[in-house]
């Protein structure tokens, strides 16, 4: 049973991914933001669990990779798709097409094509073992399902319209698009070694994401996000 152990905890997460994609449907984004983190918790936690056990294998690689292809591939997609659609109506705008599902609003869905291209290329890439080449998907997954928690509960009047406009949910939607399948490198938080010479801008990170959360729980998801990309610049 043990040696079965990472993988059941990668279908946990297909499993958290799948709930979490109905409840984006039915536009209840706290409860799809909670699945969400929960199935990229137990993300991070199978490989771990794989790596103690030492049951590395190809299965466990390519299930990892469709489990999180639902999470944080289809979730942030149909979210984005909801946000863009949602403010086409609540600005009273007339939807191209009869039906307001062939929309604009189906530009939020580019998220989820990117994300499958960006899983597909990791699968192959023997590049990404201690680092990532791209923004990893459960990243672009928490800053989108981030955005609907930000405009409900955040006091910031100023990020609470900027999602409240649909060529900043596009702009954002291309650029994490991007992001996902640059030629960026960006630090993971394994760690080889917890010294702090050698670990300083992982520390210094976490330090601050940590503080980030205490003061401004939900704007602060974007802005690590933000600040992973640059001080993972900052490192290399």
């Amino acid at each position: 049973m043990m040696k079965h152990l990472p993988n059941l905890i990668t279908l946990a997460n297909l499993f958290c991914g799948s709930i979490a994609v109905i409840y984006a449907v039915e536009e209840n984004f706290e409860y799809a933001g909670l699945f969400v983190v929960l199935g990229i918790f137990f993300d991070f936690f199978d490989g771990l669990a794989a790596r103690l056990l030492k049951v590395t294998g190809e299965l466990g690689k390519q299930l990892d990779s469709l489990a999180d292809m639902v999470t944080s591939g289809v979730v942030p997609g149909i979210i984005m798709f909801k946000l863009i659609q949602i403010n086409l109506e609540a600005n009273g705008n007339i939807f191209i097409f009869e039906d307001p599902i062939l929309d604009v609003a189906l530009i939020g869905l580019f998220l989820t094509l990117a994300a499958c291209l960006r899983l597909a290329k990791f699968n192959i890439d023997d590049r990404q073992t201690t680092s990532f080449i791209g923004l990893p998907t459960p990243a672009m997954s928490l800053f989108v399902v981030s955005l609907p928690l930000i405009q409900q509960y955040s006091d910031v009047a100023f990020a609470k319209e900027l999602i409240s406009n649909n060529y900043f949910l596009i702009a954002i939607t291309w650029i994490l698009s991007y992001l996902m399948n640059a030629e960026i490198a960006l630090f993971s938080l394994k760690f080889k070694d917890y010294s702090i010479k050698n670990n300083f801008i992982k520390y210094l990170f976490l330090i601050i994401s940590l503080l980030l959360i205490l003061i401004i729980p939900f704007l602060s998801i974007p802005i690590i996000i933000i600040l992973y990309i640059i001080f993972s610049l900052i490192k290399k």
